[in-house]
C-alpha cells in the first residue's frame, strides 16, 4: 500500500515541477479557467501512474507516452501551439532522465557498500529518488530564475539565494539520510524515513508557492500604484489643457483688440505710435504659451505644463532638447516617468531658501 501511494506522490511532484517548468517559458495567466487547469494537471498524473505501472517494462514506450501526454495536456492547459508543447515536453523529460542517470552513476561515489551486509528494508532505492527528484526540482527553479517570466524578475539574487537554502538543506539532508541509514530493522522505520525525505520535499514546493504568490502579489500592487500615478498625471494634463484653452482664448480676444487699436491708429496717421505699439506687442509674443518643442505632441504637453507650474513658483527650468519624433517609448510610460521625476524636482526646489 505504501508503495502505491509513495508513486502516486512522486508522480504528483513530477507533474508540479513540469507545470512550473512551462511556466518558465509560457504565460500561465488566466485565473477564471483555474477549474479546469486543476482536472488537466490530476488528469496527467493519472497518465503518469498509469503508464508508470503498464509500461514499467518498456522504458522507451513509457518515456514516449510520458512527452506525448506532456504535450497533449500542457498544449490545452497554457493554449500554445502543439509543437511549442512538445519541444517543451521534450525537454522537461530529457531533463528528467539527464538528472535521475547523473545521480545514480553519482550513487556509487557517495555512498560506500564495503562491509554492508544484505538486509530485508533498504532505503537506498526510494531515497535516491526522492535525491533525483529534489535535484531536478532546484535545475527547474534555476531555469526559471534565468527564462522566467514577470514573477521571479521581482527577486532580488540576495532573495534567492535565501529561497534556494530550502532545496540546498533537502538534498545534503537525504545524502546524510543515503550515506548513514541504508538498511533499517523493519517496515515502518523504512517508511518514516521516506516520508521525512518526501516531506522535505513536498516543504519545498509549499514555500515556492508561497513566496511566488507573494510576488505576484506585489506585482499587482506596483501596477496598481502605476496606474493610479497614470491616472493623476493625466488629470493634471487634462487640467492643463483647460487652462490653456481659456488663455489662449483670452489671447485671441487680446489679439483682436490690439488689431483694431492698431487699424484705428493708422486711420488717423499715427504711424511712430503703431510702431512702438507693434513692438511692444512683438515682445510679449515671447511669452507664448507653449514655448518648448521637441516634435513629440505628449512631451511636449508635458513639458509645457511642468514649465508653467515652475514658472508660477519662481523655479528656474533649463531645457537641452532634440527632435524627440521618433521616439519609441509609450505614450503612457513617457507620461508617468516625465511627470514623476520633474513632480520631484519641483517639489524639492520648494524646500529651497535660495536659488530655485
Amino acid at each position: 500500500m505504501f508503495t502505491y501511494f509513495f508513486s502516486l506522490a512522486i508522480i504528483a511532484f513530477e507533474v508540479i515541477c513540469c507545470k512550473i517548468f512551462f511556466e518558465s517559458f509560457c504565460d500561465s495567466s488566466g485565473e477564471n479557467r483555474k477549474y479546469k487547469r486543476t482536472i488537466l494537471l490530476v488528469l496527467l498524473i493519472a497518465i503518469y501512474y498509469i503508464c508508470g505501472f503498464t509500461l514499467s517494462k518498456w522504458i522507451v514506450l513509457k518515456q514516449l507516452c510520458a512527452i506525448m501526454s506532456t504535450a497533449i495536456i500542457m498544449r490545452f492547459y497554457f493554449e500554445i501551439s502543439l509543437v511549442k508543447s512538445a519541444v517543451f515536453a521534450i525537454l522537461y523529460q530529457g531533463l528528467l532522465m539527464l538528472v535521475d542517470y547523473l545521480v545514480y552513476a553519482g550513487n556509487s561515489a557517495i555512498v560506500s557498500r564495503e562491509g554492508i551486509v544484505t538486509q530485508e528494508y533498504a532505503l537506498e532505492g526510494n531515497l535516491i529518488i526522492i535525491f533525483s527528484k529534489v535535484i531536478s526540482f532546484l535545475c527547474i527553479i534555476l531555469i526559471k530564475k534565468q527564462f522566467g517570466k514577470k514573477s521571479t524578475e521581482v527577486l532580488t539574487d540576495a532573495e534567492w539565494t535565501k529561497f534556494l537554502f530550502f532545496p540546498v538543506f533537502t538534498i545534503i539532508t537525504i545524502i546524510t539520510l543515503l550515506m548513514e541509514f541504508q538498511y533499517t530493522e523493519n517496515e515502518m522505520q523504512a517508511n518514516a524515513l521516506y516520508s521525512i525525505s518526501f516531506g522535505m520535499v513536498v516543504m519545498n514546493v509549499f514555500v515556492y508557492y508561497l513566496i511566488n504568490d507573494i510576488v505576484i502579489r506585489d506585482a499587482k500592487l506596483h501596477e496598481k500604484e502605476m496606474l493610479e500615478l497614470q491616472v493623476k498625471n493625466q488629470i493634471q494634463m487634462y487640467r492643463s489643457v483647460s487652462e490653456n484653452f481659456d488663455i489662449q482664448k483670452r489671447k485671441s480676444h487680446e489679439f483682436k483688440n490690439q488689431i483694431d487699436c492698431i487699424l484705428e491708429m493708422l486711420n488717423h496717421g499715427e504711424y511712430a505710435q503703431t510702431q512702438t505699439f507693434l513692438k511692444n506687442i512683438t515682445e510679449n509674443l515671447d511669452d507664448r504659451i507653449d514655448c518648448i518643442d521637441t516634435k513629440n505632441a505628449i512631451i511636449n504637453a508635458v513639458l509645457n505644463q511642468k514649465y508653467r507650474t515652475a514658472l508660477k513658483k519662481e523655479i528656474l527650468m533649463v531645457f537641452q532638447l532634440q527632435n524627440l519624433s521618433e521616439n519609441q517609448i509609450k505614450d503612457t510610460d513617457i507620461v508617468t516617468i516625465l511627470s514623476n521625476l520633474i513632480d520631484n524636482a519641483i517639489e524639492t526646489c520648494e524646500k529651497c531658501n535660495g536659488q530655485k
